[in-house]
């Protein structure tokens, strides 16, 4: 059976729906992920057409750590951060873990961009650790 995961905005003017399981999740230090939240970001990525959102979005593009352009995706209303995409890959989209309406329901397997982590960064060691960008997932069909 696929599983569906929801989650959506502060303030709910934006919705969204996953389906099926993240390629992978990990937990961000770049710098970029650590000005958005203060601390890492736990992420999963999903192929684009695993996700379906509902409401007012808007975006910001600007380079990542790795170069490469990277899309935000926030609320237009409140401003919380839901969604981010990278030019070079963009067969797949990040869904910020703290959104979803049971993030518990995702866990990481990796601490990526470590190299960038403040001293006092809480890694989990029984994570995976990558000091900068790890290689791009494996896209599995969706089934339906």
């Amino acid at each position: 059976m696929m599983r569906n995961r929801s989650g959506g905005c502060l303030c709910a003017a934006v919705r969204y729906e996953v389906t099926g399981e993240p390629l992978i999740a990990r937990v961000c230090w770049c710098r970029d992920c650590q000005k958005i939240s203060a601390n890492g970001t736990a992420n999963a990525i999903y192929p684009v057409e695993a996700i379906s959102i509902s409401g007012p979005t808007t975006t910001y593009t600007s380079p990542g750590d790795s170069g490469n352009p990277i899309t935000r995706h926030f609320c237009a209303t409140c401003g919380c951060h839901l969604f981010a995409s990278a030019a070079s890959r963009p067969q797949f989209r990040v869904v910020r873990v703290g959104t979803l309406d049971d993030p518990s329901s995702v866990t990481p397997v990796i601490n990526m961009w470590t190299a960038s982590a403040p001293r006092w960064a809480c890694l989990d060691a029984a994570l995976q650790s990558d000091s900068g960008q790890p290689a791009a997932p494996q896209q599995r069909p969706i089934a339906g």
